[in-house]
């Protein structure tokens, strides 16, 4: 089988288009140091005339679950939540259920799981195997990037306790940002547990956060890699991250000689305007480790009243951090967007998938 190529150009930027393509491999199977399997994907996001990003996605039972369809039992709280009507006959139903509705401590629960899988996987195994304790460090990104457990995967699958050092990082409007009218603002960066000495020792900087136009992520990468002088990969765990996004990423100069490298659950992203924040899936199988995956996803969400593929706009993170941290403001956020672009709810489109 050949490989892949999906060619991409943006251009809502005049001062900044972007064209270039990413090239995907098949995936390769791969058992992970805390058994299971799974596979992955090595892949490179190629900028014309700007270099580009090295990308490893990944397919296990829990990234399948996280960014299409699981099976779950309808209980009363979830479906008290959607404000479905006649609740009470749908509690203890078997149901298919889409990621976004993976919410809260639930939420939480599976991507610890998926986090796992990822970091004892090949690609990683690789980077962390030959490394002592000392020259790891975990930087999640405050609010999502606190929930994916990855300094804990980092013990589970090779016995390391990693130095973690928590950052605030987040979006403030600024309308002199074209397209995107959004600046970062970094507040907290809680590195003062590690004097200069053990700061030099890092060697590789693992940071968790998704990443939808890659502003954040930008900004987080030089920052470290100025107060950590010595990195040698800086490793993003990132598992809804946008094409776009790569892009700024690929386009930006690091301080330091590191290698950055990104990993992603299962597939790329398609940033939607107007303001390219929500993003959605790609309608090309290929781009998905599990064709078929992709195919009941888009069945699932369906068509709206215009014929309308509502799988086209569903933003795979909606809330972002507030479906970890706020269920409620998550399915908000959903129905606001829904009924905008599709004229229907959630709870519209669970009760027509039964």
């Amino acid at each position: 089988m050949t490989n892949i190529k999906h060619p991409f150009s943006f251009e809502e930027d005049p001062s900044n288009p972007l064209t270039g393509h990413v090239d995907m491999e098949q995936p390769l199977p791969s058992e992970t140091t805390i058994g299971g399997s799974g596979f992955y994907r090595p892949a490179r996001l190629s900028l014309q005339g700007d270099g580009g990003l090295d990308l490893v996605l990944y397919h296990n039972p829990y990234t399948a679950a996280f960014i299409y369809l699981r099976e779950a039992v309808l209980d009363r709280h979830l479906v008290d939540l959607l404000e479905v009507p006649q609740a009470a006959a749908l509690v203890g139903k078997k149901v298919k259920l889409p990621g976004q509705l993976m919410m809260g401590a639930e939420r939480t629960s599976w991507i610890d799981r998926a986090t796992r899988y990822l970091i004892g996987a090949a690609p990683l195994a690789s980077t962390v195997g030959p490394r002592q304790q000392e020259n790891l460090a975990v930087f999640p990104i405050a609010r999502e990037g606190l929930k994916y457990g990855v300094a804990e995967a980092l013990h589970a699958n090779y016995g390391h306790y990693c130095d973690e050092i928590l950052l605030d990082a987040h979006h403030v409007f600024d309308s002199s940002v074209p397209v995107y009218n959004r600046k970062v603002e970094l507040g907290i960066f809680k590195d003062k547990d590690l004097d200069k000495g053990q700061k030099d020792k890092i060697r590789v900087a693992f940071i968790a956060d998704s990443i939808a136009s890659g502003l954040v992520m930008k900004e987080v990468i030089a920052r470290i890699s100025e107060r950590f002088e010595h990195l040698q990969h800086v490793e993003v765990i990132a598992p809804l991250t946008t094409i776009r996004g790569l892009c700024r990423l690929a386009a930006a100069p690091v301080a330091s000689q590191a290698r950055v490298r990104v990993h992603v659950f299962e597939t790329l992203l398609n940033a939607l305007p107007p303001d390219y924040y929500y993003s959605a899936h790609i309608n090309r199988p290929d781009l998905h480790i599990d064709p078929a995956l992709e195919q009941e996803y888009r069945a699932w969400w369906g068509v709206d009243a215009h014929g309308n593929f509502i799988a086209d706009t569903a933003c795979a993170g909606y809330g972002w951090s507030e479906a970890f941290y706020s269920p409620r403001k998550q399915i908000q956020m959903m129905n606001s967007e829904l009924k905008t672009r599709h004229g229907l709810t959630i709870a519209e489109i669970l009760l027509r998938n039964l």
